[in-house]
C-alpha cells in the first residue's frame, strides 16, 4: 500500500514542502531515497525504535520511503515523524490518510518523544498560504507559530499524541496552540542614557541613528563612554511592527535560535559578536547555509565594540550587505539569501594606544602607526557609515556632578515619533526607515530649495565627498526634520548632517 504524509523544508527563508511516500510491497529490506543526507538515513533506525517502543510492529517486507522532490537534499532529523507515521499508514497499522492535509515535523527520540526542530516559524506561514489543514510541531517548536492565523497549530510531546490528532473519532483540540499566548510583562534589561555622563554630541547622534535606522560610528579614547552609550541604544529603539516582527522571527527560526520562545519577537536584536568572529559566523553560511550575525541582527542593531580589531576581509564583506539590506551565500551545494537590514553601530579607538588626540599627551603612536590602525576600515566601507562621531573624555566637572541627563524613556518618545512619520511615508513603499530609500524614494522624499543646493555644492567640493556619502547625508537631514516634525529640510537640518561626517571634514586625525 503506498502512503503519503507531508513535511517541509527551508530553503533560506522559504519553505518548501516535502512529500514523504511509503511503499510497502513484496520483498524485503528497508529502503530511504529521495536525496537524504548522513542525519536523515539515520532516522530509520530511530523510526523503527520508536514504533516498537510503543508497540508497532515492521513489516518484514519490501519498504521504500521516498522524499519528494529528489533534487532538493534533505538535512536533519525533522523528517522522522512525518516518514513514522507513514510507515504506521502504509502498513495499515494506524492512520488513514483524509482529504485534509496536515505537515507533520519533529525528531523522534527512542522512547517515542518528540524532540525540537527549527523552521516552525516559516513552515507554518507557508503551510497557512498553501491550503494545508493546520501544522503539528514538537510542543517547544510550535509556541514560535503562535501568533500565525488561519491555520490549526498542534502542540506535540509524543508520538502518540499525534496519532490521535490525526484520527477522526479522537477530539485533540486540547493541544491546539489557539488563544493560549499568556501576556508577558517585558522589563527594559538594557542601561539607560541617564546615566551617561556629558557626550551630548555622541547621545544626539545615537538619537538621530535610531530615529531612522543609520549606521554610525564613535570613535575615542579608551574610558569616554563609547560601549556604555551603544549599550543604551535599545532602550531607545521602538517595538517591532508586525512585519518586521515577522521577517526577524523567520531567520531567528531557521538557524534555531527562537526554539521555546513564545510567539514573534518583538523587541529588536542587539547582536554584539566578538572580533574573532570568522566570517561564516558573521555573514552567514557554512553546512546548512546557517543566517549569519548581520541576518540575526535584521531589523535591529549589528553592534561592533573594537571594529578596526576586526579582520578587514571580514569588514568588507559587510558593504554589500549594507548597501542593499540582504545577503547572499552562494557555495557549490547551495545558493540562498537571508535580510540583512540592520543599523551597523562600532566604536573604535583612534590609534594602537587609544590616546591619539588626548590632550593628556600619552600617545607615543607614530602618524604611520596611526594611519595604518585606521586604514583597517576601508573607505568604501566608513563611505557607507552614515554618522562618524569623534568622542572626547568626559570632563571631571561633569562626572562629579550629580545631576541626571534625559532619560531614555524621553528620547524614545522622539524617534517613536519619528519612524511614526516614517511609517506613514513609506507605507506603499516596502521599506521602514530613511536609511532604506533608493536613489528614487531619496529624489521624491529628499527634496531642497535652492539655497540648501548652493550650500551642499559648496560642501562638496570643499570635503570631496562621495555620490553615496551625499545621499547619506540627504537621508539623515530627512530624519533630523522627522525628529523636528517638519516636511521639508532645512539649511540648519542639512548642516547638522554634515557634523556627524567627522571622517569626510579635514582630517582629524592629523
Amino acid at each position: 500500500m503506498l502512503c503519503k504524509t507531508y513535511c517541509a523544508t527551508c530553503v533560506g527563508l522559504d519553505a518548501v514542502t516535502v512529500t514523504v511516500e511509503v511503499d510497502i510491497s513484496v520483498g524485503i529490506g528497508l529502503h530511504l531515497v529521495g536525496l537524504p543526507d548522513s542525519v536523515v538515513k539515520e532516522s530509520l533506525l530511530r523510526v523503527t525504535t520508536a514504533l516498537k517502543s510503543y508497540g508497532y510492529r515492521i513489516p518484514g517486507r519490501k519498504i521504500v520511503v521516498n522524499m519528494a522532490p529528489a533534487d532538493i537534499r534533505k538535512q536533519g532529523s525533522s523528517y522522522d515523524l512525518a516518514i513514522a507515521i507513514g510507515l504506521l499508514s502504509a502498513s495499515e497499522q494506524a492512520y488513514t490518510p483524509r482529504k485534509e492535509k496536515y505537515i507533520i515535523m519533529g525528531e523522534l527520540a527512542l522512547d517515542g518523544e518528540i524532540r525540537p526542530v527549527a523552521g516552525a516559524l516559516p513552515i507554518a506561514v507557508y503551510a497557512r498560504d498553501h491550503g494545508f489543514k493546520g501544522c503539528i510541531f514538537p510542543k517547544e517548536s510550535a509556541s514560535e507559530a503562535i501568533d500565525i492565523e488561519e491555520i490549526d497549530i498542534y502542540s506535540v510531546s509524543n508520538l502518540s499524541e499525534v496519532i490521535d490528532i490525526l484520527s477522526d473519532d479522537i477530539d485533540m483540540r486540547h493541544l491546539l496552540l489557539r488563544d493560549k499566548r499568556k501576556s508577558v510583562i517585558v522589563e527594559n534589561r538594557y542601561n539607560d542614557f541617564k546615566d551617561v555622563k556629558g557626550q551630548i554630541l555622541a547621545k544626539r547622534g545615537l538619537e538621530i541613528a535610531a530615529a531612522g535606522g543609520h549606521n554610525l560610528i564613535l570613535v575615542g579614547t579608551p574610558g569616554s563612554g563609547k560601549t556604555f552609550m551603544a549599550s543604551c541604544l535599545p532602550s531607545i529603539l521602538p517595538p517591532m511592527s508586525k512585519d518586521e516582527s515577522i521577517e526577524t522571527s523567520k531567520i531567528y527560526s531557521v538557524a534555531g535560535k527562537s526554539i521555546g520562545n513564545s510567539g514573534l519577537l518583538t523587541e529588536r536584536p542587539f547582536r554584539t559578536p566578538h572580533h574573532s568572529s570568522s566570517m561564516i559566523s558573521l555573514i552567514g553560511g557554512g553546512q546548512n547555509a546557517i543566517p549569519g550575525e548581520i541576518s540575526l541582527a535584521h531589523n535591529g542593531v549589528l553592534y561592533l565594540d573594537e571594529i578596526a580589531e576586526f579582520s578587514r576581509m571580514t569588514l568588507d564583506m559587510l558593504r554589500q550587505p549594507l548597501e542593499d539590506g540582504k545577503v547572499a551565500i552562494s557555495r557549490l551545494k547551495y545558493k540562498v539569501e537571508y535580510p540583512s537590514s540592520f543599523m551597523l553601530i562600532a566604536s573604535m579607538n583612534p590609534c594602537p594606544c587609544g590616546y591619539f588626540g588626548d590632550d593628556s599627551g600619552r600617545c607615543r603612536c607614530s602618524p604611520s602607526m596611526v594611519l595604518r590602525y585606521m586604514s583597517k576600515l576601508s573607505g568604501p566601507l566608513m563611505d557607507r557609515i552614515d554618522m562618524q562621531i569623534y568622542v572626547y573624555p568626559v570632563p571631571g566637572g561633569d562626572l562629579v556632578r550629580e545631576s541626571v541627563a534625559e532619560s531614555s524613556s524621553m528620547i524614545a518618545l522622539r524617534v517613536a515619533a519619528a519612524r511614526e512619520i516614517q511609517r506613514e511615508r513609506f507605507n506603499a513603499e516596502g521599506i521602514f526607515t530613511n536609511s532604506q530609500m533608493s536613489a528614487t524614494m531619496i529624489k521624491k522624499y529628499c527634496r531642497i530649495g535652492e539655497e540648501e543646493k548652493a550650500f551642499l555644492n559648496n560642501i562638496i567640493d570643499k570635503l570631496n565627498i562621495s555620490a553615496r556619502a551625499y545621499s547619506r547625508i540627504l537621508k539623515l537631514s530627512r530624519t533630523i526634520a522627522d525628529l523636528e516634525g517638519i516636511n521639508f529640510i532645512s539649511l540648519r537640518n542639512i548642516s547638522e548632517a554634515i557634523q556627524y561626517r567627522n571622517m569626510d571634514r579635514a582630517n582629524i586625525y592629523g
